[in-house]
């Protein structure tokens, strides 16, 4: 547990927020595997299911009844493809059967979600929203966060984008990736990077990877060194120390 309202699901890329009685994910990039066969790419087409079993498992242990997507919900940046509405369809009717009301931020391949806003009543947002006491913003924009009048309230930040991964040398040496959590503050205000929800997003190495290629421009203006790496692998999740100490174990 990050603090006495955000819990971290152990052994998932998903986030509990409990004044919110919200789950939060980000990065679900759906219709990916139809994209990718388009493209040539044939990987089995399990992404849904797999993101459907971790939030199913998270609403047992958490009974929350919203779920927050913080961006990217589709996988295409410019245009739509049919595999991706489908699966947007199957992701809502998903939710209603589950019981949860799905709040959706758009992130920068969130093209035409809004066509699903009206016939299916569903809250979507561009960008940013600030829900509760948290300023959820997707990432590939900076937050809005010292314009907005409601910014008073404000106690953290939530996003995604970045899918944020640490790079490990195991006892044999071998060279693993897991995605992480990522915790630590901008302009003294607390703020959470989430790792994608999607089963394919291996993530970027935070502590590898120079700052200079990573893609969230917030990143630019942290103190990315002082960031705490959380990883979620193997049924657990665990914190791995600060990006600082990672990189001279890797270095």
């Amino acid at each position: 547990m990050l603090n006495d309202d955000i819990e971290l699901i152990d052994g998932m890329p998903i986030a509990f927020i409990k004044s919110l009685n919200a789950l939060v994910v980000a990065d679900m990039h759906l219709g990916y595997e139809g994209v990718m066969a388009k493209k040539g790419l044939l990987i089995p087409k399990v992404n849904f299911k797999k993101m459907a079993d971790m939030i199913s498992s998270a609403l047992e242990k958490t009974k929350a009844k919203k779920l927050i997507v913080d961006g990217d919900i589709k996988n295409e940046f410019s245009k739509v493809d049919e595999e991706e509405f489908n699966e947007l369809y199957d992701f809502i009717m998903f939710t209603k059967n589950m019981g949860i009301e799905p709040i959706l931020i758009k992130g920068n391949h969130d093209n035409f979600v809004e066509r699903y806003k009206e016939p299916f009543k569903l809250s979507v947002f561009r960008q940013q929203a600030i829900i509760g006491k948290y300023l959820f913003f997707h990432g590939e924009e900076m937050p809005i966060i010292e314009k907005s009048k409601e910014a008073k309230g404000i106690k953290a930040m939530i996003m995604g984008h970045e899918h944020p991964a640490i790079g490990i040398i195991d006892e044999i040496g071998r060279h693993e990736r897991l995605k992480c959590f990522l915790y630590g503050k901008y302009k003294n205000m607390p703020i959470l990077v989430l790792p994608a929800l999607n089963f394919f997003a291996g993530g970027t190495e935070i502590n590898t990877v120079p700052r200079s290629e990573l893609l969230a421009p917030v990143f630019q203006k942290l103190n990315l060194d002082g960031m705490h790496a959380i990883a979620v692998g193997y049924g657990s999740t665990i914190d791995f120390g600060t990006i600082k100490e990672l990189r001279k174990l890797t270095n």
